[in-house]
């Protein structure tokens, strides 16, 4: 079996800026010269999440806004009382830090209407990193 790791690097706009990442993802695999395994696309960091979602311009405001109500922000938790982000924290844990999608005949496998996509879950904008590990043969 092949194992191959990059890191994606960019920087980021703040509360729920959403970056499509599906570019690189699919040429880190295809400079893998992997045909068949798993693509790990995985976010170091408790306040990021990985999702695949259209990159339809509604659906992703419908997404920020679901997001927004189902955990507000100043909400009372208990972790704003050290940083004033306890909202981005549980936001990140209930979308998860990663994803692992096929690789069939070196392509990543996704539905025509599915990217993915970085969040970026604390309130200011950061620099973020995103390891992909391609593994297979």
């Amino acid at each position: 079996m092949k194992v191959v790791t990059e890191e994606l690097r960019f920087s980021t706009k703040g509360e729920i800026d959403l970056v499509d990442i599906t570019p690189e993802v699919e040429e880190i695999v295809e400079r893998s010269e992997i045909k068949n395994g798993q693509v790990l696309v995985f976010v170091p960091g408790a306040t990021g999440a990985v999702v695949t979602i259209e990159h339809e311009s509604g659906l992703l405001e419908d997404f920020k806004r679901i997001i927004k109500e189902l955990v507000p922000r100043g909400a009372g938790y208990r972790h704003d009382l050290i940083d004033n982000n306890a909202h981005s924290h549980l936001r990140a844990t209930i979308l998860g830090p990663s994803l692992v999608l096929p690789v069939v005949e070196g392509k990543v496998v996704r539905g025509i209407w599915q990217q993915i996509f970085f969040v970026e879950l604390d309130v200011r904008p950061r620099r973020r990193r995103v390891v992909v590990q391609v593994m297979g043969e």
